[in-house]
């Protein structure tokens, strides 16, 4: 059985945590608490040595819980949510969640000081206004989840990609057409890699750069072109159904991709491919060129995610061991350097320590569906749907990990590992 994969039509994320009233002017608050931060940096500063000394995070804690309501968007943008329970938390001071920025795992990793930090604490908190303000979330009172998911994750996240943008434009010369950065994002299903870029895109337009978002997803073949792939490779579980390598429309990718990179002006303009994963009843289809979204140059970044971004061929020994339906698979594999990889200048890699979480969120997504009344698959039709994409991640995820894409360097490679819950972890 195929999976009906809805593809949501507008991002909305609640929580039940309580929100300000309809009398609280929102613009006005948002002034005094940008201006408070101002004002804070000094807090921030002057916290350092108390911070080196080992004194912790400070948030005050109640007994509230919170559980995030997803509505329909145009991609799956998950939930600011955690399998851990949401445990209601209020910002205290400036100063505790300086503390709180100080302890995220990922700080040292992008080479962030608390001297830095505290310089930048006004980037920090805007970002974090921003992002509450996407997600429909009350930026004073947030889980914990949540709040790691802000400040330990996505505003990490982000200013490394300015970083990236910031290399890249700086190796061409006053006066040259810039090409738009591309970074890819490879994780596995469910992590909530569609989350980030949708808050990453977020935070871009916010500060006056254009974005352009496209997945993997969106090169899918044709229903007539996949129902061909299924005839021509009878009783190939694989191959069946959408998903693995083969199952893409690589001359779009190159095209898309290239045009993209074309975008360096002013009134440029192309529609980027969307797929319908709801159409022929789940098999999907490439949806009609009418509703695709249109971008506009000049273009600061591409923002380019999949699940199997950045996999590259193995020995076919090794393929024929895990699965041998998975050997066309990772001859497919080869044409997707220069179709997709090539594309990619910096990269960032979402590390999950076992593939058996893919199985878990998946699970809980369609629990959640069917919880609110929604059309969803089955326990065992989630099991079947994630069967078809581990022997992939079995083969390709080991070398990704170690060494990385192929043409890809550390300097610009960023591997983020998370925990089952979706949020980062120090490295083990």
């Amino acid at each position: 059985m195929d999976v009906v994969l809805h593809r949501p039509t507008k991002p909305f994320i609640t929580s039940s945590s309580p929100s300000f009233s309809a009398a609280h002017d929102r613009n006005h608050y948002n002034h005094v608490l940008l201006s408070s931060f101002r004002l804070h940096r000094i807090t921030c500063q002057s916290s350092l040595s108390s911070s080196k000394s080992g004194h912790g995070c400070s948030w005050m804690q109640d007994n509230s819980t919170g559980k995030d309501i997803l509505a329909n968007s145009k991609r799956n943008h998950g939930p600011l949510h955690s399998v851990f329970p949401p445990t209601a938390a209020a910002v205290s001071s400036v100063k505790d969640l300086f503390e709180f920025i100080c302890a995220g795992p990922l700080i040292d990793k992008l080479g962030f000081t608390q001297e830095t930090i505290a310089e930048s604490i006004d980037k920090w908190l805007e970002s974090g206004v921003h992002i509450c303000k996407l997600f429909k979330l009350n930026d004073l009172y947030l889980t914990t989840p949540q709040k790691a998911r802000i400040y330990h994750y996505y505003i990490p996240v982000f200013l490394w990609c300015e970083k990236q943008i910031s290399d890249h434009r700086s190796t061409f010369k006053d006066g040259d057409e810039i090409p738009p950065l591309v970074i890819g994002f490879s994780a596995p299903q469910g992590c909530g890699k569609t989350t980030l870029v949708f808050a990453l895109d977020y935070l871009f337009h916010t500060s006056g750069r254009k974005s352009a978002t496209i997945s993997i997803d969106d090169f899918y073949l044709t229903h007539d072109d996949q129902v061909k792939l299924r005839q021509n490779n009878p009783g190939n579980a694989l191959l069946e159904f959408r998903g693995n390598a083969g199952s893409h429309d690589l001359s779009l990718s190159v095209e898309t991709l290239t045009a993209l990179g074309k975008l360096t002006k002013e009134g440029l303009k192309m529609k980027l491919p969307r797929y319908d994963k709801s159409a022929y009843n789940g098999r999907g289809d490439r949806a009609d060129p009418s509703t695709w979204p249109e971008v506009e140059g000049p273009l600061t970044v591409v923002l380019f995610e999949g699940w199997m971004l950045g996999f590259k061929p193995v020995p076919s020994e090794a393929v024929k061991a895990i699965d041998p339906q998975l050997e066309i698979v990772n001859k497919n594999l080869e044409a997707y350097y220069d179709a997709w990889d090539k594309f990619v200048k910096s990269w960032i890699i979402i590390k999950i320590k076992d593939p058996s979480c893919v199985y878990d969120w998946r699970l809980q997504a369609e629990i959640q569906m069917r919880e609110a009344g929604n059309p969803g698959m089955t326990d065992e039709e989630v099991r079947d749907f994630v069967s078809r994409y581990l022997p992939a991640y079995n083969a390709y995820l080991p070398t990704l990990y170690t060494e990385g894409p192929k043409g890809s360097h550390s300097e610009h490679t960023l591997i983020v590992e998370i925990d089952e819950g979706r949020n980062p972890i120090l490295a083990g």
